[in-house]
């Protein structure tokens, strides 16, 4: 996996593209999640496939539990996302939102972590050794309004800003009838190989928590 790591390392900003599959557009049914994770010049890199149950995807849908599977163009599985089933509302502290990312699979990479706030989506960004690294804090309202939506990332102190995970708003007929998502991640281009792959982890954590079943943008 040195090639994955050395491609990585180069990156400073990293597009996610769900394909959003044709049952799923015409019937509402939820399907599993796949995506295309491209350079800043929309060339795909990786895809990434999200694995769990039927019932998990339809009943359980933003909290659900699922692994995400992250391969190169070869098809070699260079990360792996597992997010357990937790709790997903600012007024229950004691059992929110923990993702673990592992890269190369097997390898824990690092842990996003929610953090409870009444007003403010916020998480910590954890290295191998859940030792604190970066903070990200997302804005009081999610809706977009016709814009993107950034969640800035954040030293430690939340005081200086290093990057943003932004949900891209791609226009009324495409979120309405297809719900697809867009994002992208803009992080320093030093920034530690394997924190950024967990800032890839945390990008879907974001979507499922904040917009999976929104009109995203509206």
């Amino acid at each position: 996996l040195i090639y994955f790591f050395a491609f990585i390392d180069q990156l400073d900003r990293i597009i996610i593209h769900q394909q959003v599959e044709l049952l799923e557009a015409l019937l509402g049914t939820e399907t599993c999640s796949k995506y295309e994770i491209k350079n800043h010049l929309g060339q795909r890199v990786y895809f990434a496939v999200e694995e769990n149950v039927c019932f998990d995807r339809n009943f359980c849908s933003p909290i659900r539990s699922f692994t995400i599977r992250i391969a190169d163009n070869t098809g070699r599985e260079v990360i792996t996302v597992n997010r357990p089933l937790r709790c997903n509302s600012c007024w229950f502290p004691c059992f929110l939102q923990e993702l673990e990312v592992q890269s190369p699979p097997g390898t824990i990479a690092g842990y996003v972590v929610q953090n409870w706030d009444p007003f403010l989506p916020k998480f910590t960004i954890q290295n191998e050794s859940k030792e604190d690294v970066l903070k990200i804090i997302g804005p009081y309202a999610t809706c977009g309004c016709f814009e993107d939506v950034d969640f800035e990332v954040k030293a430690l102190n939340e005081m200086t800003t290093i990057g943003k995970i932004s949900k891209y708003w791609s226009g009324f007929v495409n979120n309405v009838f297809t719900n697809t998502a867009n994002f992208g991640i803009q992080v320093p281009v030093d920034l530690d190989v394997r924190i950024k792959a967990v800032m890839i982890g945390a990008c879907f954590l974001i979507d499922l928590m904040f917009f999976e079943n929104s009109l995203d943008g509206l």
